[in-house]
């Protein structure tokens, strides 16, 4: 089925808050990485949720943000079709200067969700921005994410913060009723970019004060863990038990991407390079030499084969610990 929207996701959501587990969602830059998601997910019979960065819209659309978005969506849109599984796009951390590009977004009903993060700005300029998309998205049936708290470590290729700063449970009720959002992103220790689970000290306790005081103000809403590349698997299974129904990925596939292919390309290094005494000859291709390079290796398709499927058991494995697996709501 193409890919749904924020109704929808909302369902899956809720559904998962109440039965206690959560979605991997999945960050991701190009088709290799986005078939081996589809795939893993359709294995699992999970619902999968996709995430797009404004650096991602960016590259996919050649320089420019709102070409890869609409690329992008429709590319995901017509490869769901081969599916079973329900599949949601989400933009991830699209921010104050973005706003006329969320507009887009919302007109052209480019996603299922957006999570607008105003995080670095003062709490009360965070109100006023997540508030106005949020106000901009709900008759178009977009869910908005919103953040509160500062996670430390680089995003997209910005700095995310220099440093952490938890976020307050009282705090959040207050900013989920001012800004009317549906799902809350909190800050309880994790981090953007590379890191070793061991060395995050997950506060479990604050998530449970933040789930407890919203469910104590009926303002309830699923709540949300960035920078969760870097947790062990029992980290995963503790948090689900305090509200957190989506988990971002996106650093541990940009490694098994890299990984996948530079363990190809050393074990088929010397039917690519040109062996000593030969003249790397790339514009005559070789064709002054006795020796050639092996087209079977050198053929994108070859190495992209493997990406895929080593982000397909990637994903398995994570939406495994997520306990998503078999909890489709499509799948009959």
């Amino acid at each position: 089925m193409p890919f749904l929207n924020g109704f929808e996701l909302d369902r899956i959501y809720k559904k998962a808050k109440r039965e206690g587990y959560g979605f991997m969602a999945s960050n991701f830059v190009e088709p290799n990485v986005l078939i081996g998601l589809l795939e893993a997910s359709d294995n699992k019979k999970s619902d999968l949720v996709l995430q797009l960065s404004t650096g991602a819209c960016k590259f996919a659309g050649g320089g420019d943000i709102i070409t890869g978005l609409r690329t992008m969506s429709k590319y995901i849109e017509i490869l769901a079709k081969k599916y079973d599984i329900g599949v949601f796009l989400n933009l991830d951390h699209w921010k104050k200067k973005d706003l006329e590009l969320i507009k887009i977004a919302v007109k052209e009903k480019l996603a299922s969700s957006i999570m607008i993060d105003a995080s670095l700005e003062a709490f009360d300029e965070n109100v006023r921005i997540t508030h106005e998309v949020v106000k901009m998205a709900r008759e178009k049936g977009i869910l908005i994410e919103g953040e509160l708290g500062k996670i430390k470590g680089v995003e997209d290729e910005e700095t995310a913060s220099d440093e952490a700063f938890y976020t307050d449970p009282g705090e959040s009720v207050e900013f989920v009723e001012k800004t009317g959002i549906d799902l809350l992103a909190i800050s309880i220790g994790t981090q953007h970019g590379v890191s070793k689970g061991r060395n995050i000290e997950l506060r479990t306790d604050l998530a449970q004060k933040i789930n407890d005081a919203l469910i104590d103000a009926n303002k309830e809403v699923p709540l949300v863990l960035h920078g969760s590349s870097g947790l062990l698997e029992n980290q995963i299974k503790e948090i689900l038990k305090y509200g957190i129904c989506k988990l971002n990925k996106d650093t541990r596939y940009q490694y098994e991407y890299a990984r996948t292919a530079l363990d190809f390309y050393i074990e088929h290094k010397y039917s690519i390079l040109p062996p000593e005494g030969v003249p790397d000859d790339r514009d005559g291709f070789f064709s002054e030499s006795e020796w050639s390079p092996s087209k079977a290796d050198f053929d994108p398709r070859s190495v992209s084969k493997l990406i895929r499927e080593q982000i397909k058991k990637t994903a398995e494995k994570l939406i495994a610990q997520a306990c998503s697996d078999g909890k489709s709501l499509y799948v009959q």
